[in-house]
């Protein structure tokens, strides 16, 4: 995040020039026989189109006389603007000045200065091609007289890592007073210190890695090579023009020629020096296909070499980095406002991302995606969810006969991420490369509506939700984790392994009339329990699915003893379910039957379900989402007859807001007739 103002301390030794400089800064002339010390100024921000120049810089100039003052101005410093402007000023910028910072404990970039250069300096107008276009253009394009090429700089340079450019100058002449007033900003707004090793001559590894991302956010036909088109898209993202076509031809010259210099050296070491293979990863540039990861890595050095840190800045903040080099968690996380008892979904836009995605890297065209491409598409992200990992991802949702996550598991793998952690959802959608606000990604439902009849709390009916979550407990061996897999199509298996640890299974179903659904199925093993006495997690449920094994006379019991202990199942929707059905029917062993169970809470009597019979199994899935939509048809201790009045009512709802919508669409299809009929009357 860019600093808002930045404090430029200007110190060195007396008689440099230091307060010259300032003065023919601000006024720009040169003025002589000044005060000793010039009071503090203010440089309001540069109008220029650099959105990363900070509002203000507060320039501050400092005595030697006043010890103490000097290291308080110091301490409170953002960059140091060090002067000196002869043999003896310089030997003491090692000795004096850069122990003094060290000796403070200071950690800010130096910008050194030689003032007093009095030379006149031709500009060279034929500037040479610098790479990408640098949208934000400094005032003058003598920043390339920065290098480092003066024997005076490259010892000191090299002993000091806090100084990070030195430049010549003369306040006399006013050569370079605003470049090195420039670098100064610069020093804050774009930092060398993250991107490069200046001891060492190489890019720093949180840069690389950053870059490596953007390389393959960018490659969009994956082949690992930045083509002329997906160099293009970087510039027009980045920089907001066309890249210029000599630009773009003398980074491929350069690029060419540090490869061949490679090969020079590897052929002066006695190894092979044959001609470029497009699959070796020392290759830079391969003539008609592009630019290769190390290539831009390469490019990126060169921009950092030639003092170029903005054009690389402009290109890491446009994917969201900050100066640290990691992602802005403004960006990770954005702040959406989730109302008490709503839930959070996935917006169309936010599906029709997750689809290209899914069909960009599914490159078989298969309709599956198997590990390598699952790996190539989660190169740009930390990795899995550990929500994913947690859950046995893939095999949490629909796979194809080899194990490969199929389009439909996709996408109800994430709209169960959105709706159980949308942060995540966010997250990773920055991760993948959305170009928008990522909250465009996701809706908001209504909150849940609470309403009390015959002195019973209940959920009134939801209209605007596609996803429910369905809780399904009971006793161990009832079947719970069969259904799991059935839901997920997975063939029916008669071995049995205890579910140690939380199981989640999300797919889609089409009720009738063909409205889709999304329905997450949650077993939580040995942690029952935990969830039941968990009112937060009891907020995210739809609907609870008590199971029980309907050939296992102490199966039953169990249900009867959560409805005993925990008060909080009553308040929401429940399904009573007998599996094994195909099994002989036992007595159970309690004091209550489940009929007589269901008849005594007001609820559907048990549903008897067998995992091999497949038309009973959808028919549970179905009246679990319908309980989802009407939950008072569904909860406990609510009598018949008041439930009859409560769907009477909302029939009658229901029915004005159809009668409604079906008013609208006239209109809007009458509306639609009328103004293509005009227009083929024009015509």
């Amino acid at each position: 995040m860019t600093k808002e103002t930045i404090r430029v301390v200007v110190c060195g030794d007396d008689n440099v020039g230091k307060t010259s400089l300032l003065v023919t800064l601000l006024k720009n002339k040169f003025i002589p026989n000044l005060q000793d010390v010039l009071s503090p100024a203010t440089i309001p921000r540069d109008f220029s189109s650099d959105p990363n120049s900070p509002i203000s810089t507060v320039i501050i100039d400092t005595n030697n006389e006043d010890t103490q003052t000097l290291q308080t101005t110091l301490k409170l410093a953002d960059v140091i603007w060090l002067v000196y402007s002869d043999h003896e000023s310089y030997e003491r910028i090692s000795f004096h000045w850069m122990m003094m910072f060290r000796s403070l404990g200071l950690n800010i970039p130096v910008i050194l200065c030689k003032n007093k250069c009095d030379i006149t300096i031709k500009h060279n107008q034929d500037m040479e091609h610098e790479g990408i276009a640098n949208v934000h253009e400094i005032n003058t394009r003598n920043i390339q007289n920065t290098k480092v090429e003066d024997e005076e700089f490259i010892p000191i340079l090299m002993e000091f890592k806090e100084i990070d450019t030195c430049i010549k100058a003369s306040a006399k002449t006013k050569y370079n007073v605003n470049q090195a007033f420039y670098l100064c900003q610069r020093a804050i707004t774009h930092p060398i210190a993250p991107l490069f090793d200046a001891r060492k001559g190489f890019l720093k590894p949180l840069a690389i890695e950053a870059l490596q991302r953007i390389f393959l956010l960018c490659d969009n036909d994956q082949d690992g090579y930045l083509n002329d088109e997906e160099m293009n898209y970087l510039q027009r993202k980045c920089f907001y023009k066309e890249i210029d076509v000599n630009e773009l031809e003398y980074i491929k010259q350069n690029l060419t020629m540090a490869q061949r210099n490679y090969y020079n050296e590897e052929y002066n070491h006695n190894i092979s020096a044959s001609a470029p293979d497009p699959n070796n990863s020392s290759h830079l540039y391969v003539p008609g296909v592009g630019i290769t990861l190390e290539g831009f890595l390469n490019m990126n050095k060169m921009y950092v070499e030639k003092g170029r840190h903005e054009t690389i800045w402009g290109i890491l903040r446009t994917f969201k980095y900050t100066n640290s080099l990691s992602l802005d968690d403004r960006f990770l996380h954005p702040k959406v406002n989730v109302p008490n008892s709503a839930s959070v979904e996935l917006s169309p836009k936010g599906y029709r991302f997750l689809v290209s995605l899914f069909v960009k890297f599914d490159r078989d065209k298969d309709g599956g995606l198997d590990d390598n491409e699952l790996e190539s598409l989660f190169k740009t992200t930390p990795g899995l969810p550990k929500l994913w990992s947690s859950s046995k991802f893939p095999y949490s949702t629909v796979v194809n006969n080899r194990g490969y996550i199929t389009l439909q598991g996709w996408l109800a793998q994430w709209t169960m991420t959105t709706y159980l952690d949308h942060r995540i959802v966010t997250e990773y959608l920055v991760y993948f490369g959305f170009e928008e606000d990522t909250r465009l990604a996701l809706q908001i439902t209504k909150s849940r509506k609470h309403r009390r009849r015959l002195g019973k709390v209940y959920r009134s009916s939801v209209s605007d939700r596609k996803v429910f979550n369905c809780f399904i407990l009971g006793k161990k061996f009832s079947g719970k984790t069969t259904l799991l897999e059935m839901f997920l199509g997975r063939q029916f298996s008669d071995s049995y392994e205890p579910t140690i640890k939380p199981q989640v299974a999300v797919n889609s179903l089409e009720l009738k009339g063909g409205k889709q659904y999304y329905l997450i199925l949650q077993e939580f093993g040995e942690l029952d329990d935990d969830i039941l006495s968990n009112n937060e997690k009891l907020k995210t449920c739809d609907v609870i699915c008590l199971t029980y094994d309907s050939s296992d006379p102490d199966s039953f019991s169990y249900i009867l003893e959560l409805f005993d202990r925990y008060e909080s199942i009553k308040r929401l929707p429940i399904l009573v379910v007998g599996l094994k059905a195909d099994l002989d029917k036992q007595q159970q062993r309690c004091y209550l039957q489940p009929d007589d169970f269901c008849e005594k809470m007001f609820l559907n009597h048990p549903l008897h379900i067998s995992s091999k019979w497949l038309s009973s199994l959808n028919e549970l899935f179905i009246k679990i989402t319908e309980a989802a939509l009407v939950p008072e048809k569904n909860t406990p201790d609510l009598p018949e007859k008041a439930k009859k009045a409560i769907t009477d009512i909302d029939y009658r709802q229901t029915a004005v807001i159809v009668g409604s919508s079906i008013g609208f669409v006239t209109l809007l299809s009458y509306t639609l007739f009328k103004l293509a009929k005009s227009k083929l009357d024009r015509h």
